[in-house]
């Protein structure tokens, strides 16, 4: 090989890397909104993980967090606004990535 293919190889396995690091993070962040959406709705142990875990899949609707927001403000009602969703969101993004910088 020559030097090019091999950082054509490099870029491609960084760009895979970074597109499955931006996944698990959008998906543990998710997960941390569902725990906080379930301890608003008094949900707690097994049912705020199952309920976490209900909005993780909740994702896989559509491109985009509007699939999330959707599910998580009619399931919460009046205890949050659509853009307090969101803003908890762009809030728990850094967390969830911290969380899994500390696992790898």
């Amino acid at each position: 090989m020559t030097t090019f293919d091999d950082r054509e190889n490099a870029f491609e396995a960084k760009f895979a890397h970074d597109a499955d690091m931006q996944f698990r993070a959008e998906a543990r962040r998710n997960k941390l909104l569902g725990l906080w959406a379930a301890g608003l709705m008094g949900k707690t142990g097994a049912d705020a993980d199952a309920y976490a875990i209900e909005v993780v899949n909740s994702d896989f609707e559509e491109a985009g967090i509007e699939d999330v927001v959707r599910k998580v403000a009619a399931d919460l009602g009046a205890k949050a606004s659509a853009d307090e969703i969101r803003a908890k969101m762009a809030e728990l993004l850094p967390v969830a990535k911290a969380q899994l910088m500390d696992e790898f």
